[in-house]
């Protein structure tokens, strides 16, 4: 299976990463997304993914994107796009490069 295969199946984050927040308004949860976000790209990628950090307090908006960065177990780093899909918070990943690109 290809690479772009690969990550191509690591592009939907399984399940909804939503926390509610005060005054009404809805925001990810960035440790459930990082969580996800491990274990989603450590399979697709074939090597472990070490770490990942995500904003805090990101408001569901669909069609929104953030970054997150990710931290693979050899030291590499990159950057994951996170596109909000619908408002129930369905994230993808699409994009993910290396840091210095």
């Amino acid at each position: 299976m290809s690479a772009k295969r690969r990550l191509a199946m690591a592009l939907a984050v399984a399940g909804a990463a939503v926390a509610i927040a005060g005054c009404g308004e809805t925001v990810i949860d960035s440790a459930k997304l990082e969580d996800q976000l491990k274990a989603s790209l450590s399979n697709s990628l074939g090597e472990k993914v070490s770490a990942a950090d995500c904003p805090s307090g990101v408001e569901v908006e669909k069609g929104a994107t953030f970054k997150c960065s990710i931290k693979l177990r050899k030291g590499e780093e990159q950057v994951a796009t996170i596109e909000i899909r619908n408002e129930n918070a369905d994230t993808s990943v699409i994009n993910l490069r290396p840091v210095n690109e």
